[in-house]
C-alpha cells in the first residue's frame, strides 16, 4: 500500500514538474525563434532595400545597364549598407526570368547562383526559404519594370542557433528529469514516512485495544456461564462470582474512559479553559490524597514544593499529571524504597520531578515509555493493573499545555520523571 502511494506521489510530481518545464522551454523557445525571425526578416528588408535603391559596386559583384554608381564615400545615395556579418548576395532577372546580373560580397561559382535563383522561381512565391549545399537560405522577391530582383540571404547561422537550443532544452530536461525522478523519490519516501508511522501505530493501537479488552470479556463470560449453571443457587452463594464480574466490568471502564479521553485530547477542537492557578497548591492536594496509600505500601516519601508557584493553564488536568506519575512512582517502588517529588521555579518555568528507587528503566525503553498501551514488563504491568495509557495521557495534557515531559533512570537505581511547564 505504502509502495503504490510512494510510486503515486513520484509520478504526480514528476508529471507536474515535467509539464511546467516544457511550459517554460516552450515559451523560451517561442520567445527566441520570434526574435531570430525578427532579425532575420529585418535584414533581408534591408539589404531588399539597399538593392533595389541601387547597389554600389563595393564589393565583387556583376551590375546590368543602368545601375546606380556609388558616391564618394562607397554607399548608395539615400540606402544603408547590408549588415557586414551576414552572406547574401542579389540576382536580377528579366521578365523571362533569365539571370541577367549579380551583386555579391562573396565569390561563388556561377553555378550556384543558377541553383539558387532555380530553387527561388520554382517555389512561384515572393518569399521563401530553402537548402542549398548544407547551408539555409531565404529569400525575397521585389518586382521591377524591367523583370525581378531577388535577394537572398544565408540563415544557417540562424537556423542552427534554434537547433542547439532545441538539443539543449532536451538534454537539459532530460537531465532534469532524472535527477527530479531520484530527488522525488527521496522526498516521497520522507513523506510517506509518518504516513506509515501513523498506520503502524494505529494498527498496534486497535491491536492493543482490542488484547486489553479481550481479557476482561473472557473473565466475565466466564463467570456468567458458572452462574448459569448454577442457577437455583442463591445469589449469596454466588456473590464471589458476581463479585468478579463486577470488577471485570469496572476494568473495561477504565479502559474505555482512558481511550475516550486519548481521543478528545488529540482533537484540535477540544476547547481547554485555560487559567492562572496555584501549582504549588495544586501539588500539595494531591500529595494529601495519596499519604495513605504510600503509607500503606511502607515506603519513605520526601517531598520539597516550592511556595506560591503559578503557571497558565487546567488545574484539573495537571492534577491528573501529577496523580498519575506519583501513582506509578509508588506502584514501582521497590520494598522500602523512596518516593520524592519536588516542585521549584526554573529560569522562567516551573520544573515538577518525581522519583522512585526500584528497577529503573533500561535506556531502549525511554523513548517508548510515552506510547499508548507500551509497557516495559507486560507481566508486572498486569499484577499492577495497568494498561500503558497513565504515561500517554500525561504527555497529551502536557503537550496540550506547551510543555515538556521526559524521564531519566539508571538501571537498577531510579528513575525520575520531569514536567516543565511555563
Amino acid at each position: 500500500m505504502f509502495k503504490k502511494l510512494r510510486n503515486r506521489f513520484l509520478i504526480v510530481n514528476l508529471a507536474t514538474i515535467s509539464v511546467i518545464m516544457l511550459i517554460a522551454f516552450a515559451s523560451i523557445y517561442v520567445y527566441t525563434y520570434q526574435n531570430v525571425q525578427s532579425d532575420i526578416n529585418m535584414n533581408l528588408h534591408r539589404i531588399a532595400d539597399y538593392q533595389q535603391k541601387g547597389p554600389g559596386e563595393t564589393g565583387r559583384h556583376d551590375t546590368a545597364a543602368g545601375a546606380t554608381p556609388p558616391n564618394d564615400s562607397g554607399l548608395m545615395e539615400g540606402g544603408n549598407p547590408p549588415p557586414e556579418r551576414s552572406v547574401s548576395f542579389m540576382l536580377r532577372t528579366d521578365k523571362d526570368g533569365n539571370l541577367v546580373a549579380k551583386d555579391s560580397k562573396f565569390t561563388m561559382d556561377d553555378e550556384f547562383y543558377t541553383a539558387a535563383l532555380k530553387e527561388a522561381l520554382g517555389m512561384g512565391k515572393d518569399t521563401g526559404r530553402f537548402t542549398l549545399d548544407d547551408s539555409r537560405w531565404i529569400f525575397t522577391v521585389k518586382h521591377t519594370s524591367d523583370g525581378s530582383m531577388i535577394v537572398f540571404l544565408d540563415i544557417t547561422a540562424q537556423q542552427k542557433i534554434l537547433t542547439n537550443l532545441i538539443y539543449t532544452f532536451t538534454a537539459v530536461g532530460l537531465l532534469m528529469l532524472i535527477i527530479l525522478f531520484f530527488t522525488s523519490r527521496f522526498f516521497a519516501n520522507r513523506s510517506i514516512t509518518p504516513v506509515r508511522e501513523a498506520f503502524d501505530k494505529q494498527k498496534q493501537f486497535i491491536a492493543d485495544a482490542s488484547h486489553e479488552l479481550k481479557t476482561p470479556l473472557t473473565i466475565i463470560n466466564t463467570n456468567a456461564d458458572v452462574l448459569l449453571s448454577n442457577s437455583d443457587d442463591t445469589i449469596r452463594n454466588q456473590a464471589k462470582w458476581l463479585q468478579y464480574i463486577k470488577s471485570e466490568t469496572e476494568r473495561m471502564a477504565r479502559l474505555t474512559n482512558d481511550l475516550l479521553y486519548l481521543t478528545e485530547m488529540d482533537d484540535s477542537r477540544t476547547a481547554m479553559i485555560h487559567s492562572k492557578f496555584n501549582i504549588s497548591e495544586a501539588v500539595e492536594n494531591i500529595i494529601l490524597t495519596m499519604e495513605a496509600v504510600i503509607f500503606e505500601k511502607n515506603i519513605s516519601f520526601g517531598y520539597n514544593i516550592e511556595p506560591e508557584l503559578s503557571v497558565q493553564g487546567n488545574s484539573e488536568q495537571i492534577k491528573q499529571v501529577v496523580m498519575i506519575l506519583l501513582d506509578n512512582a509508588v506502584k514501582y517502588t521497590n520494598p522500602k524504597g523512596a518516593v520524592t517529588i519536588s516542585l521549584k521555579k526554573q529560569h522562567n518555568d516551573v520544573l515538577l520531578s518525581v522519583t522512585n528507587t526500584g528497577e529503573g528503566i533500561a535506556p531502549e525503553h525511554l523513548t517508548r515509555i510515552f506510547d499508548r498501551f507500551y509497557r516495559t514488563d507486560t507481566s508486572r504491568a498486569r499484577k499492577q493493573g495497568g494498561y500503558g495509557l497513565g504515561l500517554a495521557i500525561a504527555k497529551s495534557i502536557v503537550d496540550q499545555h506547551k510543555g515538556k515531559i521526559y524521564a531519566k533512570s539508571v538501571a537498577g537505581e531510579s528513575t525520575t520523571f520531569y514536567v516543565q511547564l511555563t
